[in-house]
């Protein structure tokens, strides 16, 4: 006779599952266990049921101790059209409540923008004010100074692609906390893949820590070409324009960093 999940098991294994499906992860096959004793498939399935609501179909097969094994698969894969791929991550993302800055005070998410085409990506922290307010990531004053910045190597806001580490506002633009970028990251990692830019610029000791997994200070990641995920992006360091607003001396060095980016492009 088939078993019947107990309420907490139940709720625990339907939160599992939510979860993955936030992350981009729909399909799961089923591993055979040696144990005779395991939970029915149809049982199962539609104990869950009743406690998700999903966004997405997929095939949930029982599972009995780590016998469920998840199979990666988001909805931009196979889609040629670059705008198109975008968008359905950005849909994926929805009016995202995965961590508690949608508690906060975020008025919207800052998703992107840019040519889905672009051979260079610029990365930063997280929206401010401005760009909680519009939309859009660097539109305020440091925005104003990163389109100098483009000008400087040669290049108009409109050839490149931007985007956050975080899609939300922290609140009085605190440092995020690992919860926050936890839950973020998975999605620009997909902007990431899709558009398969030709360099990366990371702005920004934030973003920089958190794309290179390091807790090493932005002065020793300058001037170097790092490799960004298992596609070995090339990725280059420089200051955060907000910071450069703040410390107009440092800007010297992040002409340097432009200068020395302009240049690994050029190889590349």
């Amino acid at each position: 006779m088939p078993q019947t999940l107990d309420s907490e098991l139940r709720r625990s294994l339907a939160e599992r599952v939510r979860y993955y499906r936030e992350l981009g992860i729909y399909d799961f096959y089923w591993r055979e266990s040696p144990t005779p004793d395991q939970t029915s498939s149809s049982t199962f399935e539609s104990e869950i049921r009743e406690e998700m609501s999903a966004r997405k179909s997929a095939v949930v097969p029982a599972i009995a101790g780590n016998n469920l094994v998840a199979i990666t698969s988001k909805p931009e894969q196979g889609v040629a059209d670059p705008v198109a791929a975008l968008k359905l991550i950005r849909e994926d993302l929805g009016d995202c409540t995965r961590c508690k800055l949608h508690q906060q005070g975020r008025k919207q998410i800052v998703f992107g923008v840019g040519n889905p085409r672009a051979e260079l990506m610029f990365v930063g922290e997280g929206p401010g004010a401005d760009e909680d307010a519009q939309g859009e990531p660097f539109v305020g004053r440091a925005g104003q100074l990163l389109n100098a910045m483009l000008r400087a190597i040669g290049l108009a806001r409109e050839q490149v692609y931007i985007a956050n580490v975080l899609k939300c506002r922290p609140p009085q633009n605190r440092d995020p906390v690992a919860a926050e970028t936890m839950e973020c990251l998975p999605f620009l990692d997909r902007q990431i893949a899709l558009l398969r830019p030709k360099i990366m610029l990371v702005v920004g000791r934030i973003a920089a820590q958190n794309l290179l997994r390091t807790d090493a200070k932005l002065g020793a990641l300058r001037q170097q070409v790092h490799s960004f995920g298992a596609s070995g992006v090339p990725l280059v360091v420089t200051y955060h324009p907000a910071y450069l607003l703040r410390s107009p001396a440092e800007k010297r060095k992040a002409w340097e960093d432009l200068k020395f980016a302009r240049e690994v492009f050029a190889r590349g």
